[in-house]
């Protein structure tokens, strides 16, 4: 059974058009430096997972598609560049400290904001809305997953 996920993306970073316009529309997701999300990707998300890609440190932040987990996880290679504003000097090839893994872009979505979430009182206690929510990988229940695809993608 399927597992459902919101990832934050920086637009700058990786946005939906960019996902959709990568080879097999898989990009890897790298940059993460949370172990509360690290160990999302690492214990519980599986290929085929569900997950709402939500853009984030811009404008208007809000979903604005679907994608699914395409791949396990490996070393996140950005912690070993020292060029990389991800690059943490205290990981180390042979014991890894950050993770990715690959997620394909599925299709875009009309943009689903935080005003319009927190106006749904049927996601009222999805995580990303909770006081003081930042991590980039959140669990969505099947309930709330059902609720935007089915509700609020069309247009």
């Amino acid at each position: 059974m399927p597992s459902y996920w919101l990832m934050k993306s920086e637009p700058e970073e990786c946005s939906i058009d960019d996902a959709l316009a990568a080879p097999q529309a898989s990009v890897p997701w790298t940059g993460v430096r949370n172990y509360q999300a690290r160990n999302f990707m690492r214990d519980a998300m599986r290929v085929g997972d569900g997950v709402l890609f939500y853009h984030s440190s811009c404008a208007e932040p809000g979903i604005v598609g679907i994608a699914r987990v395409a791949s396990g996880t490996r070393p996140d290679p950005t912690q070993f560049d020292p060029l990389s504003p991800y690059f943490d000097a205290k990981s180390q090839p042979e014991a890894p400290r950050w993770l990715l893994l690959d997620v394909q872009a599925l299709k875009k979505t009309r943009l689903i904001g935080l005003p319009e979430l927190r106006a749904t009182p049927e996601l009222a206690d999805m995580v990303v809305l909770q006081r003081g929510s930042r991590l980039s990988i959140t669990p969505v229940s099947e309930a709330h997953w059902r609720w935007i695809t089915e509700r609020m993608l069309d247009p």
